[in-house]
């Protein structure tokens, strides 16, 4: 058996394998912010196709930080029962699934300023050509914005979630604190690194103290932004180091700000051979020799010799695939049975272009 279907633990999580869901953004989520059962379809889709560990897509935890009208939501507990029909469905097909607990940070001025209301971040940046309007946080802002991160990974847990993962990556609100570029705040929420990732523990410790001492609490982390301006790796290991010593669970590592379309992103393109794939990969190499949590490596994977060769090098502990399971959601069962085929997927970023025009993601090439 390959040692990617060897069952494997996060905290007291057993899952039966190493693949995980990374959080995909699937726009089809009702506009109250329900689960639509076209959601439920995809996720059991997911789940009866072989991965251990869904992470659903993004879901905002405070109004202030919602970005799409086709985004879920776990800012009341009204959104609770909802949830237990995804999650129950979910485990009846032998997978584990957690929650994105997520904030747009300035990211939400677009939707926000349709309503007539601002956007908040750690700071606004002088000169910034960010289009949209937004201002900086107040620290009673910041506290209430913590409290309700806490606030959701307890709703998360009553409904059944078997974890929840901080976004704190590709340019939202913990990206906004951890980078000096958007942070450029004077009190104890900026400055030196400690300051400005202070954000990321606070919300550690209140969902901590909300969830209880053996709920696993992962987090996504950008460790570098996409342009020279920005994080540097340097730091971005730093952080890592110290997110695991604070007690999250797990570090899936990818990139913080996003810089120029598409390279500049986590929605690389053109991985038309090996040597393209799994493009984060150094950066998970260096920081799994670290830390003491385990790691998932995300970013290009579409060849399963690769997957393999990086958790027998002990680069990372999971894989994460996004795109290949927009494309082929059943790709994992498939390579249990003894296929080692490569992902159809041609990195073609159309599912995503296809998110961004409001349309419910799908892939352009996929057969029916």
């Amino acid at each position: 058996m390959s040692i990617l279907f060897e069952p494997v633990k996060i905290k007291n999580m057993e899952l039966r394998n190493r693949f995980v869901r990374s959080a995909t953004g699937d726009g089809a989520a009702e506009k109250t912010g329900y689960v639509s059962e076209r959601q439920i379809d995809l996720y059991s889709k997911l789940a009866d196709g072989g991965v251990g560990l869904i992470i659903t897509g993004i879901t905002y935890v405070h109004p202030s930080g919602h970005i799409s009208f086709s985004q879920n939501s776990i800012a009341t507990d009204e959104y609770i029962s909802n949830f237990k029909r995804l999650t129950t469905s979910v485990h009846k097909r032998g997978a584990k699934i957690a929650v994105q607990l997520f904030h747009g940070g300035r990211e939400a001025a677009r939707l926000r300023n349709s309503t007539n209301k601002e956007a908040v971040a750690p700071s606004v940046i002088s000169g910034d050509h960010y289009k949209g309007k937004y201002r900086s946080m107040t620290e009673a802002e910041i506290w209430v914005l913590i409290q309700a991160f806490g606030d959701a990974a307890k709703r998360a847990k009553e409904a059944g979630f078997d974890s929840v993962q901080v976004h704190a990556a590709h340019g939202y609100i913990f990206s906004q604190f951890l980078s000096p570029h958007t942070n450029r705040r004077s009190d104890i929420w900026g400055g030196e690194l400690e300051k400005r990732i202070r954000f990321h523990r606070e919300v550690y410790l209140d969902i901590r103290r909300k969830v209880g001492k053996e709920y696993p609490v992962l987090i996504k982390l950008g460790v570098q932004d996409g342009f020279p301006e920005g994080l540097e790796f340097r730091e971005g290991m730093q952080a890592a180091q110290l997110l695991s010593q604070w007690g999250y669970d797990a570090l899936e590592i990818s990139l913080g700000l996003r810089g120029e379309w598409y390279e500049g992103t986590e929605f690389r393109t053109q991985i038309d051979c090996i040597g393209r794939e799994a493009y984060y990969r150094q950066w998970c190499r260096e920081i799994k020799g670290q830390v003491n949590v385990p790691v998932m490596m995300v970013g290009g994977f579409r060849s399963f010799e690769l997957m393999e060769e990086v958790i027998h090098k002990n680069e990372a502990d999971f894989i994460s695939l996004c795109r290949p399971l927009i494309r082929e959601p059943g790709i994992i069962k498939e390579w249990e049975k003894g296929s080692r085929r490569k992902s159809e997927c041609i990195s073609c970023n159309q599912c995503l272009e296809a998110l961004r025009k409001g349309e419910i993601v799908h892939c352009a090439f996929k057969q029916d």
